[in-house]
């Protein structure tokens, strides 16, 4: 059978693809192969040629599985861009990646104009739903189309963005593979095999679109023929009930949306009906032992975890029953990867002793435009290292127990201390900023700064504030401290490097590890 939408539309064009669990509204596999051929053909007839890029600003919704579907089958690289971002770090995305074409939601008009402000004016800009000036409405010249897909085209991919020690994202690309669309990638056939996904899998994407892991998991479900059920936002009593109103048996969470469940009161708890559940799969941030235990003493022995990175080049799985006899650990390797952990000389680490790690699959990638990035993450026989550091234990079994590039990890979300501590450093008041992760016990971390002030005698709560609103008037709220503690000097080497793993260590007093 081909592991492709395009099959099911033909052999049951009205079986659902994408549900909004909010409203209802539903995109049949009949829909979504329509949509994305004539949206293919669209951007084909624009100037869109193989390689190209295009980039999504969208919040969730039907249009955004269409779109990406449509890059996948003209052999472009799709890059999905977070509502969260202000208009300049939208901005930064699009340029960076080289998109020929900004498509933007309805909903997300007012950020892609700003955005769109300091873009070269020769990159296209659609909207979908709705109106805007300067962009052209997305409907009409896709309608426009015939409904044939491509028949010349290599599968696309996606071009999502990490972090990277300067503070900016880092766009991740992967070359084009000489195969056609309907042929899956590689890690469809772990998730497939490891979760179970099939054609009667109905699939929980509970958190944004454009979110690697959720997303390459709901479009390894269509293409097995299954139902995804999207969501607006986030919100534990709805997605509750959503597992019970749809008969949920997969789902894709964050751990804080594991937390977010548990405080729910037990009486709306105790009224869902979560029978149908197979598989929970947790990823994108380590969650606490704790949480873990309580989610599964709830839902049962059904929360399997997934480790790995945008990047694509290794994955680890573990099952609940593994879990037990593991806890804390987020598996063994899959087939196909190998694992290594080396101390700071680069030699390899004996089981039990931590070190940073490496892996590899044999998938190449590059950090766009940035080739010594790149190089710095890389060894010369092809394994890579996301900055991590764990330990092995004598079963093969991986164990995380710090990040050297000290990302943070809020809910999910990447935030990278350097681009905060660039914003932070401009304010007249302080002399010297240090950004860190500090234990949450909902969303894992939250960002604190701490800060060396200047020498003027100001009422140090009345400082924080302000400091706090300097960085909410540049950055997005969710990359902005929470709180600020002032201190006289920050440690930092002879070299000049602040040695944040000091800054962090009075905050993570009393945890196994030092992170959550």
């Amino acid at each position: 059978m081909i592991e492709h939408p395009g099959y099911h539309a033909d052999v049951d064009p009205d079986r659902p693809a994408l549900v909004m669990a909010e409203t209802g509204e539903t995109l049949s596999y009949g829909k979504l192969a329509d949509g994305a051929a004539r949206c293919a053909r669209m951007l084909s007839d624009l100037g869109c040629r193989q390689g190209d890029t295009i980039a999504l600003l969208s919040e969730n919704n039907l249009a955004f599985m269409e779109l990406c579907w449509a890059a996948k089958d003209s052999g472009l690289h799709y890059a999905c861009i977070s509502t969260r971002l202000n208009a300049p770090e939208a901005a930064y995305i699009v340029e960076n990646s080289g998109a020929r074409v900004l498509i933007a939601s309805g909903e997300m008009t007012d950020l892609a104009r700003r955005a769109s402000a300091s873009l070269p004016t020769d990159i296209l800009r659609l909207v979908v739903g709705g109106a805007a000036p300067g962009f052209q409405r997305y409907e009409p010249l896709r309608d426009a189309r015939e409904p044939r897909p491509l028949t010349d085209r290599v599968r696309g991919a996606s071009m999502l963005y990490s972090s990277g020690t300067t503070g900016r994202p880092k766009g991740i690309r992967t070359p084009l593979q000489d195969v056609p669309p309907t042929e899956p990638p590689l890690r469809h056939r772990l998730l497939a095999n490891f979760f179970g996904l099939d054609g009667n899998t109905v699939f929980l994407n509970p958190g944004p679109f454009y979110h690697a892991a959720p997303l390459r998991t709901m479009m390894a479900v269509q293409r097995l023929g299954g139902t995804a059920i999207g969501f607006e936002r986030f919100d534990a009593e709805t997605v509750l009930h959503a597992m019970q109103q749809f008969s949920a048996t997969h789902g894709f969470f964050v751990p804080t949306m594991f937390t977010q469940m548990l405080k729910l009161p037990a009486a709306v708890r105790d009224a869902v009906d979560i029978s149908s559940m197979r598989c929970a799969i947790h990823g994108a941030a380590p969650c606490p032992i704790a949480v873990k235990e309580a989610m599964m003493d709830w839902w049962g022995p059904v929360v399997y975890e997934l480790y790995g990175g945008t990047e694509g080049v290794g994955h680890f799985f573990i099952s609940p029953g593994e879990w037990v006899q593991k806890k804390g650990s987020v598996g063994r390797a899959a087939r196909g990867c190998v694992v290594r952990i080396v101390d700071d000389q680069g030699r390899e680490r004996p089981p039990n002793e931590p070190g940073l790690i490496y892996m590899g699959n044999g998938r190449e990638f590059e950090y766009h435009g940035d080739e010594a990035r790149t190089r710095e993450v890389c060894t010369d026989d092809g394994l890579v290292t996301m900055g991590d550091i764990g330990y092995l234990d004598e079963d093969g079994y991986l164990f995380l127990t710090d990040r050297k590039s000290h990302t943070i990890i809020s809910g999910g979300v990447n935030i990278y201390p350097q681009e905060v501590e660039n914003i932070l450093i401009e304010h007249p008041a302080v002399e010297d900023v240090a950004v860190i992760g500090v234990p949450n016990e909902e969303f894992g971390e939250e960002v604190k700064a701490v800060v060396v002030p200047g020498p003027a005698d100001e009422d140090r709560e009345a400082l924080a504030e302000d400091i706090i609103a300097w960085c909410r008037g540049r950055l997005s709220p969710v990359k902005c401290p929470r709180s600020v503690d002032f201190v006289e000097q920050l440690p930092r080497s002879d070299a000049g490097k602040l040695l944040k793993r000091i800054v962090r260590a009075p905050y993570w007093e009393g945890h196994d590890s030092s992170i959550i």
